[in-house]
């Protein structure tokens, strides 16, 4: 379901404060994408296996290192291209995240930075959202990397952008390879390792 569709009706843009008003109303998860609010489903099994596994290899490689690894759910505030949040306010709950600057967690324990890494398990409700509107709203907010897991496909879509926020180079890994990080190139993870199944 896509709350966005009810709000359009209504006005151009949901905003930041409409965002608010619904999440404090109610003990459902959204996300505030380019002015549409998502209503985030909850997660099959699968997914959420999926999301425990990559978390494990990513809190075994980041301890005791200056980047965290965190799982949803977590608010994450974007600002697109803009230089601040204000002028264009988006607010995701990745799966998976990477975050390097932990100055920007916030007193009220809001996270309002630029998260290194990150990855999204694909769901039939979430499919387009993370593979398209996510994909562009990571690349101009300044993400390096965006991995996007396929559970059907079984593969990994890896996408490395650069500090100019283009695109510097997709991967497609299959069962039989293995991830590297962009980023963090001593981030591996055999894809024959995770639980596809």
């Amino acid at each position: 379901m896509v709350v966005s569709e009810e709000l359009k009706q209504y006005q151009a843009a949901a905003s930041y404060k409409d965002y608010l008003a619904l999440v404090e109303s109610t003990d459902q998860r959204y996300e505030l994408i380019d002015g549409e609010i998502h209503l985030l489903a909850s997660p099959s099994y699968r997914h959420q296996v999926m999301v425990n596994e990559i978390g494990w290899h990513f809190n075994n490689y980041f301890r005791n290192k200056p980047c965290r690894s965190l799982a949803a759910p977590l608010d994450v505030h974007l600002h697109g291209s803009s230089t601040n949040f204000a002028e264009d306010p988006n607010v995701v709950q990745p799966d998976v995240l990477v975050i390097c600057d932990q100055d920007k967690v916030r007193q009220d324990n809001k996270y309002h930075g630029t998260p290194t890494l990150i990855v999204e398990v694909l769901s039939p409700s979430t499919r387009g959202i993370d593979m398209i509107a996510k994909l562009g709203l990571y690349m101009k907010s300044g993400v390096r990397e965006y991995w996007i897991i396929d559970l059907e496909e079984r593969v990994i879509y890896q996408y490395h952008f650069t500090e100019k926020r283009e695109l510097a180079r997709l991967k497609t890994l299959r069962v039989e390879d293995t991830i590297v990080s962009a980023v963090f190139p001593e981030l591996t993870v055999a894809l024959s390792d995770l639980p596809w199944n």
